[in-house]
């Protein structure tokens, strides 16, 4: 072959690269788009106007023009409409001839009513203590911004499923979690078991839940070395070290794999729990053996588990208020006691 020939094929790949790289680059942004058109729809109860639209989903600013966006905008809601999103079409006060606006049906847009098993809903009821709070990103975020500052209140409450939530008892999990989505270097102190506070400055690589707690696996710049770090020892809020996209993840990393190889997998000890029936599903689920009560304490069951970290577990446990009573160990009720009464506390001052 001729080295005009190979040049001609090289550049031939090289356009159809460039073509394929350019169109998922397109479809990544129309997903962006229809995603943040839906949580701009489902967020309020108002009829929201095309140039409320427009204003509110940022994807919309790259239109030049009216028709540009006008035309966008109709394959927008085709695509919706295809996909099963019931975009409806009103005003305000039908009497008058207002301004059309759009919103989404919420009562077609609802899931039916689902039942499931026993099993099924302790699967689910562990799933949901993990999956219940983090701030909607990005663009989502700056899409109900926008909505504010027309003047329309977002109800935030009706974007339940659009995007999966984390909650944990670690403060610095929200910004470690936006720094390895960001590849954003971090500096904190760290504290390590029965050692001084130090200052760690890490590039973060993946967050990773082992045995109920959660870890941070990243490289170590000071010790120029993949390094693991516990979130329940970060001891000073996490800062921003850098710019954003500043480092790469190396390839074929297993976070899971890294920290099982770092982290020695905490002991066990039984408890035993005294659990009001048909509350619990998820401690059930995995209790080592349950004892129906008889006579009159026949309401509850006693729920023998086995507990692998003791403030973990509380945090739990805890969350179950009055149906869920610690029996032993001593540790580990104290440390349920001490969540109810500082929750009861609070409670007390916001009453005031």
């Amino acid at each position: 072959m001729s080295g005009s020939s190979a040049g001609g094929v090289g550049r031939g790949a090289g356009q159809r690269g460039a073509a394929k790289a350019s169109a998922a680059a397109a479809g990544g942004r129309r997903t962006e788009r229809l995603l943040n058109l839906v949580i701009a729809l489902s967020a309020t109860r108002r009829w929201l106007t095309k140039q409320q639209i427009r204003e509110a989903v940022p994807q919309y600013a790259d239109c030049a023009t009216t028709q540009a966006f006008e035309r966008m905008f109709e394959r927008d809601k085709e695509d919706l409409r295809e996909l099963g999103v019931p975009l409806v079409m009103g005003g305000e006060d039908p009497l008058f001839d207002d301004e059309a606006g759009y919103k989404i049906d919420r009562d077609a847009y609802a899931l039916p009513e689902i039942t499931f098993t026993p099993g099924e809903l302790a699967v689910l009821s562990l799933a949901s203590r993990v999956w219940q709070q983090a701030s909607l990103a990005g663009p989502a975020t700056r899409a109900l911004v926008k909505l504010r500052s027309l003047g329309v209140e977002p109800d935030e409450s009706s974007l339940v499923g659009l995007e999966p939530r984390v909650r944990t008892s670690e403060p610095a999990f929200d910004p470690l979690y936006a720094a390895t989505r960001d590849r954003t270097p971090v500096t904190f102190e760290y504290r390590r078991s029965g050692g001084e506070p130090g200052t760690r400055h890490v590039e973060p690589w993946a967050i990773v839940s082992w045995h109920g707690r959660w870890y941070l696996v990243g490289h170590d710049r000071d010790r120029a070395d993949v390094r693991v770090f516990r979130l329940s020892r970060v001891s000073s809020a996490v800062r921003r070290d850098g710019r954003p996209g500043s480092y790469s993840v190396p390839e074929g990393v297993d976070a899971r794999e890294v920290v099982a190889g770092s982290v020695r997998a905490p002991v066990s000890r039984p408890a035993r729990l005294r659990v009001r029936s048909g509350t619990g599903l998820a401690l059930r689920r995995r209790a080592t053996g349950v004892r129906p009560g008889h006579g009159p304490d026949a309401s509850h069951d006693e729920v023998l588990l086995d507990v692998a970290d003791v403030e973990t577990s509380a945090d739990e446990l805890a969350g179950y208020g009055a149906d869920v009573v610690v029996l032993d160990p001593p540790e580990l009720r104290a440390a349920v006691l001490r969540r109810l009464r500082g929750a009861a506390g609070l409670s007390e001052q916001v009453a005031r």
